[in-house]
């Protein structure tokens, strides 16, 4: 049994004679009363998503995981396709368990993913991800000074940052995945 402060994104908790993974949580603690958990969860076997608060005081019941270092081949309909670099062996997993996450996918990212009775439950992305910057508005002059100091590019995988007015196309960066901003040039 695990205490409420374990609970994270990914994590396989049972919960009447079910197993559902955490798509989102979120720990509140209130200027009045006693801190809580509100948890959305999603089931794996029926794909039901429920939404639970759990009590500071309240023990769990999280299941282990095997996490698994996999490449991201390519999205096939709704599902993200995913290769063991070891076996060869690819894996599908469901689009509203990859969640947000998908828009940092690329072709041939390492991820590891998080596996239940060899079933892939979540993925946890690496920090930083480098991208191709496509598209990029070249600077006008005077930007910098009405404090406009970033401008929206488009990346290889589709996905867009703000970034600084310096960044130009063709050049490559890195992008927090925690955060979704820009972070560095490459």
């Amino acid at each position: 049994m695990a205490s409420t402060s374990d609970v994270r994104k990914g994590v396989v908790i049972k919960h009447q004679n079910d197993l559902f993974v955490v798509v989102e949580f979120q720990h509140i603690n209130p200027g009045k009363g006693s801190a809580f958990v509100r948890t959305r969860m999603k089931s794996l076997a029926s794909g039901k998503v429920i939404e639970i608060t759990y009590k500071t005081s309240e023990t769990i019941d999280i299941v282990s995981v095997l996490f698994q270092n996999m490449q991201y081949l390519y999205k096939s309909g709704d599902k993200y396709v995913f290769m063991d670099m070891n076996t060869y062996e690819q894996v599908e997993m469901e689009e509203d368990l990859v969640g947000d996450d998908g828009k940092y996918l690329k072709e041939g990212l390492g991820v590891v993913v998080g596996l239940y009775e060899e079933r892939p439950v979540n993925i946890q992305l690496p920090k930083k991800i480098q991208y191709k910057v496509v598209e990029a508005p070249p600077a006008v002059r005077g930007d910098s000074a009405s404090g406009n100091v970033t401008k929206e590019i488009k990346l290889d995988n589709g996905l867009l940052v703000h970034a600084p007015i310096f960044i130009k196309e063709g050049e490559e960066i890195l992008v927090n995945t925690e955060t979704g901003e820009y972070s560095a040039r490459a």
